[in-house]
């Protein structure tokens, strides 16, 4: 599938279990229609495993040790900072937060009270009302656990029931199979893959599929991700 029939080639992501990391440079030059009335407004969401916190310096600390935990900045087919780089790396979520393209979360995990990872809502288009879940990684330890199901289901419950959102996407490296394995398991459909997407920092060329999840399926993906949050875990879940 082209590029044009699944629409603009957006910044691109993966959304999982293991961790994300995407491209930059098309989420920093698409500005939101309408951008005098912010659409994404900073909420903080909240979840019985995790919380969702407006993104801000303060859980910097945090945030560079969870990164250590799992060394998932070494995985050449994302793009996680290191903890040497995450200022910089909030301080680009902010920036993206304030032109309205993006709305920042930290990963906040409810038992031992600590950031764990971060995720987003970004390439907001409000006059399509459509978001990408994207930009998001775990630390290692809280991989394959319900910390990670639970986010989405609150992401997605805020963006079709709040926001009035009727599509949102996810994307992901080809390479990524547990991240492209977790949004099948959510309950997104396949759209399309963009071949050759982009050229990574290593100089490789990403083909990125893109997932989505319209405002018709949404209430039996609700359903489905309850049941899974309500079921035993195991190794494979």
């Amino acid at each position: 599938m082209t590029a044009a029939r699944i629409g603009h080639a957006r910044a691109a992501t993966d959304t999982s279990g293991l961790c994300t990391g995407g491209g930059r440079d098309s989420a920093k030059e698409r500005k939101p229609e309408g951008r005098g009335m912010m659409w994404l407004e900073p909420t903080t969401l909240r979840g019985r495993h995790a919380t969702l916190e407006p993104l801000t310096q303060r859980h910097h600390d945090g945030l560079a040790e969870a990164v250590k935990d799992g060394e998932l900045w070494k995985l050449w087919y994302t793009n996680v900072p290191s903890p040497e780089k995450m200022t910089a790396e909030i301080d680009r979520r902010l920036a993206l937060q304030e032109s309205g393209a993006m709305l920042p979360f930290a990963v906040i995990d409810e038992a031992a009270q600590r950031p764990i990872g971060m995720t987003t809502y970004m390439n907001a288009d409000r006059a399509n009302r459509r978001v990408e879940i994207g930009s998001t990684w775990y630390a290692r330890s809280a991989q394959r656990t319900p910390i990670n199901t639970e986010c989405k289901k609150l992401l997605l419950t805020h963006a079709f029931d709040a926001l009035g959102c009727i599509a949102v996407e996810f994307r992901t490296h080809i390479f990524n199979h547990q991240s492209r394995r977790g949004i099948e398991r959510l309950g997104a459909k396949l759209d399309g893959i963009l071949r050759n997407h982009q050229i990574t920092p290593s100089g490789t060329l990403r083909d990125t599929c893109v997932y989505s999840i319209i405002a018709g399926e949404w209430p039996t993906v609700k359903t489905h991700l309850e049941w899974q949050m309500a079921k035993p875990r195991d190794a494979s879940s």
